[in-house]
């Protein structure tokens, strides 16, 4: 049971003046974006990351090594295809005003499962391969480093989106009722019985509570029904252990 704090990308100047970027090279961090990336890698300094996995384009690979900057010792960063941004064929580079205006536009807000972009790829098969891709990193991360390991994944906000519906066990047509911001941080924990969702679009707030093991020894000796492994606590169980 490996956690994966998922980490969108900072600002861009593409966000910030209302395009598209999709996979445009050269689409980079605008001085807003390296600010929430630094903040990012502020909020994760005092948590024990044992990999980092970012989309290949370059605002990911900016927000991550920003974050790599706050740990030590120092990680190698890891590139992944499956978590870069949807090929959005030919509506890359538009202005979001103008594609509001598309008949395609309202099946992706109200049935994205339908969604395919011209040119490009659907909803669904971006989200099918991103949840592979970060399934598959995360069993990786626990194999080599056991439960409880922490990761990190860059990546962008419907890939972010569209993967903690999976966890969540949303269908694929509700992902727009999650918002992502930029540099945004959210939390998911894989186990044997499901994915726990730990966080959502979380801005501030340090994370070295994740450090904690997951799983708990009762006073008997036994786990501890609140373990993640166990079963969903009922009513909410203690939470992680606050510092006096």
């Amino acid at each position: 049971m490996a956690t994966v704090i998922l980490v969108r990308h900072g600002r861009t100047t593409a966000n910030a003046s209302g395009m598209l970027a999709g996979r445009m090279p050269g689409v980079k961090l605008d001085a807003t974006g390296q600010k929430q990336a630094a903040r990012a890698g502020e909020r994760m300094k005092d948590l024990p990351v044992h990999a980092i996995v970012s989309s290949p384009l370059e605002r990911c690979r900016q927000t991550a090594k920003a974050i790599m900057g706050a740990q030590s010792p120092p990680l190698t960063l890891v590139t992944e295809k499956g978590i870069t941004e949807c090929d959005y064929g030919e509506w890359q580079g538009r202005q979001l005003r103008d594609l509001a205006k598309e008949k395609l536009w309202s099946t992706v807000q109200s049935q994205p499962s339908a969604a395919e972009f011209p040119g490009g790829e659907s909803l669904a098969a971006m989200q099918a391969r991103a949840v592979a891709a970060v399934r598959r990193h995360d069993a990786a991360v626990e194999a080599a480093h056991g439960a409880g390991a922490v990761w990190v994944a860059v990546s962008h906000g419907d890939i972010i989106k569209s993967v903690l519906a999976d966890a969540l066990g949303m269908h694929l047509d509700l992902f727009q009722r999650i918002n992502i911001d930029p540099a945004s941080i959210s939390i998911v924990r894989y186990t044997g019985t499901r994915p726990y969702v730990l966080a959502t679009n979380t801005h501030s707030g340090d994370l070295s509570w994740l450090a904690q093991k997951p799983a708990r020894k009762a006073r008997t000796g036994k786990r501890a029904a609140t373990a993640p492994d166990a079963g969903a606590a009922v009513g909410g169980g203690a939470g992680p252990s606050v510092a006096s």
